[in-house]
């Protein structure tokens, strides 16, 4: 991963009106965020000298949360919005970047500070992002520690159409597919949100079912295998039987688990669906009818004729959706897509999925 010999580049202009499905504005400090606390919260968060709430699943120093030409020395990776219409926007004619902020409030113990928390990123998202560039479009950044108020922050910027989607991390204190986040669901269904599992974590668990890990590689690794727990959960559970119309993106999972953990899924749903009639059709099936993954960080073979291969056995052209993963450093210079992609399967992932997936951008884009 990001080795510049890797893939032969793409030229720019196949990204032209390319849809970003994962890019990662950052808050440059908790400071930005007292302008959209109430008077209550800003004078507790002032007076007992709460921290920045950085999400450790990219430290600072990492190589990979951050491409070196992405870095700016006088502030926080992807925390100017010049710097991202620079970087990508501009460079690349993006038509859409949809805003996925990972800011760590999944960490708080707090749930009514969680809430106010998440009120105020996703204002100031709204404000000095959205507002600013018609571009962009965002994620609804929830309090999953109380789930009657990640549900009244869905329904408080429901009615901004800006907002395409709602964010979830894959490794928090419960599986995703668990009865009580069906209201979350419930939800984003009825206001044609899609539901984003981003990578990363609460931390309050291991990020293996085994232990904690050493190494931030480990960890690294180790979100595929929570993407796999994450989407059997879904499954199993039953959301896509009670919630029809609903899209999940799995975002910045890697893909090339999916054919594997699918036929895995499926040989032992085969043998067990009596405990699970709700799992009505083959969990392939279900997953191509409702799950969408990003296309960063690309996983893939390095060789052309294994890549197509490994694309033979994803038996689907509909699953891929466009990210740059910006400012992460999953590739060099405009590499932002894998060789072995034909022109149509190349347009499906820049232009026709994200907007089979995301609705409420599909209709402000006509």
């Amino acid at each position: 991963m990001g080795s510049a010999s890797r893939y032969v580049r793409t030229p720019v202009k196949h990204l032209q009106n390319a849809i970003d499905c994962d890019i990662h504005p950052a808050v440059p400090s908790i400071g930005s965020l007292l302008p959209y606390l109430t008077d209550h919260w800003r004078e507790m968060v002032t007076q007992t000298g709460l921290p920045d709430l950085e999400t450790v699943n990219y430290p600072p120093g990492s190589p990979l949360t951050a491409r070196p030409d992405w870095r700016q020395a006088a502030a926080k990776p992807a925390s100017r919005l010049e710097d991202l219409q620079r970087d990508i926007l501009d460079r690349w004619g993006i038509r859409a970047a949809i805003c996925n902020c990972l800011y760590g409030v999944q960490g708080l113990h707090n749930e009514d500070l969680a809430a106010a928390m998440c009120r105020a990123v996703n204002a100031w998202l709204a404000a000095e992002w959205l507002d600013r560039e018609p571009r962009l479009r965002g994620s609804i950044l929830l309090p999953v520690q109380n789930v009657e108020k990640a549900v009244d922050e869905i329904e408080h910027w429901a009615g901004d159409k800006r907002f395409v989607q709602v964010l979830l991390l894959a490794s928090g204190d419960s599986l995703l597919g668990k009865r009580h986040f069906w209201p979350i669901y419930a939800a984003a269904a009825r206001h044609g949100l899609t539901i984003g599992i981003h990578a990363g974590s609460s931390f309050r668990h291991p990020t293996t079912t085994v232990g904690w890990t050493s190494y931030y590689t480990e960890d690294y690794v180790n979100q595929a295998q929570a993407m796999q727990t994450t989407l059997t959960s879904l499954i199993c559970e039953g959301v896509f039987s009670r919630f029809p119309e609903l899209k999940v993106v799995l975002l910045e999972s890697g893909f090339t688990w999916l054919p594997a953990h699918m036929w895995h899924l499926g040989k032992f749903w085969k043998g067990l669906r009596m405990e699970v009639p709700w799992v009505d059709r083959t969990p392939f099936e279900i997953v191509r009818d409702h799950v969408r993954l990003t296309l960063q960080p690309t996983d893939a073979p390095v060789e052309r004729q294994q890549f197509e291969r490994f694309l033979d056995h994803m038996n689907s052209d509909r699953l891929l959706v466009f990210s740059s993963d910006y400012p992460h450093w999953q590739f060099q210079d405009d590499n932002a897509t894998p060789e072995g992609l034909s022109e149509e399967y190349l347009r499906k992932i820049l232009f026709d999925n994200p907007l089979e997936t995301y609705p409420r951008l599909a209709e402000s884009l006509q």
